[in-house]
């Protein structure tokens, strides 16, 4: 049973990834953070070190993942924070992996959430706006490489 809920997880997420624009893709990403951080928290409690390891990695590796699609030229002040912001946060969850604490681990979903909540409240038109832009600098790159 647990197995089938499992594979049913991995098809929804990955077909809604298949389908979805930039936007949800990073919405994806942060949800995924928080349910490992949430899980990694879990197993720091039930002291369930190798579930731990797995959980944080897991989380760290995805927030690397949002640090490193950060467009520093177009963001400019707000990538930069972010930037800083994720760096913290991935060394605070190395923190809390090593000392098993998980009240650490309350402070990076603690900040997580609010960035999250930010990016869910861009309004749909200034994602068109960002979409449009994404995709003129698409075009410039390849007709500069071209």
């Amino acid at each position: 049973m647990s197995y089938g809920i499992k594979a049913y997880k991995s098809v929804g997420v990955k077909d809604d990834l298949a389908v979805a624009d930039p936007h949800r893709i990073i919405q994806l990403l942060m949800q995924g953070s928080l349910e490992n951080m949430a899980k990694a928290k879990g197993a720091m409690e039930r002291k369930d070190f190798a579930e731990k390891s797995r959980t944080v990695s897991k989380a760290m590796s995805i927030i690397s993942a949002l640090q490193h699609s950060l467009d520093m030229d177009v963001g400019g002040e707000v990538s930069q924070n972010l930037w800083s912001l994720y760096d913290f946060m991935v060394n605070h969850l190395m923190q809390a992996s090593r000392e098993s604490n998980p009240a650490k681990v309350d402070d990076v979903i603690d900040i997580m959430i609010k960035i999250k909540s930010g990016w869910d409240a861009i309004p749909v038109e200034d994602r068109q706006k960002g979409f449009q832009l994404l995709a003129e600098r698409q075009s410039q790159v390849a007709l500069a490489s071209a």
